[in-house]
């Protein structure tokens, strides 16, 4: 995928503002859910995967996300639903290393990547929505 600076570069139209609404409030939720994670005992991936907010989030993604199908926005719905399912399915794999004790470390390591990996993801998709940017062009 190549990214385009071109605020529609590759789109029909441009989004209604209940769509522009939606996404900065799915980035919200999950940056909530990240700061929730930092500032408690959970995890920041288990509090970004199992919180309400993010679940909340990628609901909302999938209801609104065809509101959002020819717009610059389509590229942050499906930013941002990728990055939970990629979060999740990571999560799963450092829990199943962290329960066969000798994968521990490695586990760790990936909590660790995966809570960078999850902020950059949310700030960059966040900053690139706020200046009316796609994520990437789509095909």
């Amino acid at each position: 995928m190549v990214e385009s600076d071109a605020p529609g570069s590759s789109f029909d139209r441009e989004p209604d503002p209940s769509v522009l609404t939606v996404a900065n409030l799915v980035y919200g939720l999950h940056a909530f859910a990240i700061v929730v994670g930092l500032a408690g005992s959970a995890t920041v991936v288990g509090s970004f995967v199992w919180s309400l907010p993010s679940i909340l989030a990628v609901v909302l993604n999938y209801a609104k996300r065809a509101d959002a199908r020819g717009t610059w926005v389509e590229s942050h719905f499906r930013w941002q639903i990728r990055t939970f399912w990629y979060a999740f399915a990571w999560f799963w794999g450092a829990l199943f290393l962290f329960v066969t004790v000798i994968g521990i470390p490695v586990a760790l390591g990936v909590f660790l990547v995966l809570t960078a990996w999850l902020i950059y993801r949310i700030a960059r998709g966040w900053l690139r929505l706020r200046d009316r940017l796609p994520m990437y062009t789509t095909p």
